[in-house]
């Protein structure tokens, strides 16, 4: 079985792949199952224009697509810093069993990438976040949480 460090050297890879070719910022990530690298990921934001497109994501995505299914039980991710809020979320929605970082949210927000500020709002509730959020009552709501919880062919996550 191969090293953390060996993995975390193929999240540097990826990193250093964003940065020199312009494709995002300076990070990276890879998936392992089973001691194999399943899936690999390197900031793509700005070469995407896509706000979601962090180094974790993009490794969760690729892992996902290359073992055909959505549920990444017993991976492990290995990044090159600490996951934001974001990434933690894709992390647990993926399943994944645990994960290995370097670098902090703290230095990361030293060279400009700052998260704390959606750490805190998470910690609020709605109507107190930054971000207007309105509750609206609409008839399909209840609808089509019913539909599904009567759907017998559904695929449960």
């Amino acid at each position: 079985m191969k090293s953390i460090e060996t993995y975390l050297n193929e999240a540097f890879s990826e990193a250093r792949h964003s940065v020199r070719n312009n494709i995002g910022g300076p990070f990276g990530a890879v998936v392992v199952k089973d001691g194999k690298i399943i899936g690999k990921g390197g900031n793509r934001v700005s070469s995407q224009n896509d706000p979601t497109a962090h180094a974790e994501i993009t490794a969760i995505r690729d892992a996902c697509k290359n073992i055909g299914n959505f549920d990444l039980s017993g991976a492990v991710l290995y990044a090159t810093c600490e996951p934001c809020p974001m990434c933690l979320s894709a992390i647990y929605w993926a399943n994944i069993h645990s994960v290995y970082y370097c670098s902090t949210r703290h230095d990361a927000a030293a060279i400009g990438f700052k998260d704390n500020h959606i750490y805190e709002e998470l910690n609020l509730l709605p109507e107190e976040r930054k971000i207007n959020f309105s509750k609206v009552q609409h008839p399909m709501a209840a609808d089509i949480f019913r539909e599904w919880t009567e759907k017998t062919d559904k695929t449960v996550y």
